[in-house]
């Protein structure tokens, strides 16, 4: 299509789409964690805590986060925690499973098992034979045990506290355990998902369980049918975007674009794409809106190209170093600040534009105290901790 008469996709649009789209806005929000996880495709679960605040800040009601998401998890099995895009753990409808498997999974547990094998090759540890007999019994005493810790398969399989020396004389030289190091591959390769905390909804440690059965797909496919599911819920998006979401080759994203019949649009930033039938207008909601959304939220972390919903001058305060996004307040469709929970409980947030926040001092307030009233005594502290969060918790 020529550029001239392609449909421009302003600011504002995108921002309605967001609210409308990630179940933020008031009369968009979700009766359950299953349709959240649906609208988004995915949510981020390197922080445990994150995928339950998540989920709460798009309920109608939030108090029923935690019950409904563990049980989603880790009873109904409707939704599922696994390594995804970028070799990132997500938490996934259970029917994206065998889709996030192929599309993404396959290229990366490749590499991990190649760096496995070649790292305890080097430190003399056994061969690759030994630890494919150490697999198979590993992976039969999961599935009697039906979950377990890393701790506890060792009873079974002690030939899993094996160590070996990695990265021999570098800077960063470390002891390895086989258990650890196999673990995190048969998760990648979608044997093996994570399961229910030893702890609260909070809790870190976890155990592992089997992965649910799935078909194997076509990697084309599955990128395809990816694509379609982000553009649907995300787009407008950029290439970049498209590319920095999804972890894969820019050929990859193009084939995926053209196999679904992407239609290009274009915003700000330039040429952008939105799923097959997307084109038309969406309105924004009729009343403005406000959300405290947790460090990790999958919206904030959606795109890669952020000035249409985040200020630059902001990013210092909002992220650490290496990228990961703190607990931001949201004020009709952009990032206006940040939040966090002190020791005794208090939900404070800080809003750097003074104009902003006397316009949404009442409603960022309102979620600001939606989200203490459900949390109550549970306090949550980010895994990755970012300035303006550090500041506020103090």
């Amino acid at each position: 299509m020529d550029e001239a008469r392609r449909r421009h996709i302003g600011t504002a649009e995108r921002r309605a789409r967001l609210a409308l789209r990630h179940r933020l806005a008031d009369p968009a929000r979700a009766a359950g964690p299953e349709e959240v996880a649906a609208s988004l495709v995915a949510l981020h679960g390197t922080d445990p805590a994150s995928v339950y605040l998540a989920v709460a800040a798009r309920l109608t009601d939030p108090a029923k986060a935690v019950p409904q998401t563990e049980r989603a998890l880790y009873e109904d099995r409707a939704l599922v925690r696994m390594h995804g895009m970028r070799h990132t753990v997500f938490v996934f409808p259970a029917e994206l499973t065998a889709v996030v498997h192929a599309s993404t999974g396959l290229t990366v547990a490749a590499r991990e098992r190649a760096h496995l094998l070649k790292d305890m090759a080097k430190a003399g540890a056994p061969d690759a034979a030994w630890l494919a007999e150490v697999e198979a019994s590993a992976l039969a005493a999961l599935a009697r045990r039906g979950e377990a810790t890393a701790a506890e398969l060792t009873q079974d399989e002690p030939r899993l506290r094996e160590q070996f020396v990695y990265a021999a004389g570098k800077s960063y030289e470390g002891v390895h355990t086989v258990s650890s190091r196999l673990l995190r591959v048969l998760g990648v390769e979608g044997k093996v998902v994570r399961g229910r905390p030893l702890g609260s909804w909070t809790s870190s440690q976890f155990r592992w369980a089997p992965a649910p059965e799935h078909p194997e797909l076509d990697p084309a496919d599955a990128q395809a049918d990816l694509l379609r599911r982000w553009l649907r819920a995300c787009g407008p998006a950029t290439e970049a975007d498209l590319k920095w979401w999804t972890g894969w080759r820019v050929t990859e994203v193009r084939r995926a674009l053209d196999a679904v019949g992407a239609r290009q649009v274009t915003v700000d930033e330039g040429p952008a794409y939105v799923a097959d039938g997307d084109t038309d207008p969406v309105a924004a909601p009729e009343e403005p809106w406000a959300a405290l959304l947790p460090a990790l939220d999958p919206t904030a972390m959606a795109w890669q190209q952020r000035d249409w919903f985040l200020a630059p001058e902001l990013r210092p305060l909002l992220f650490d170093r290496s990228g990961n996004v703190g607990p931001t307040v949201w004020w009709n469709g952009r990032v206006v600040g940040g939040w966090a929970q002190r020791p005794d409980g208090e939900i404070v947030w800080r809003v750097p534009e003074p104009g902003v926040r006397r316009e949404a001092e009442d409603a960022v307030g309102a979620e600001a105290e939606r989200l203490r009233g459900w949390l109550g005594p549970t306090r949550v502290t980010p895994r990755f901790r970012t300035p303006l969060e550090r500041e506020l918790s103090a």
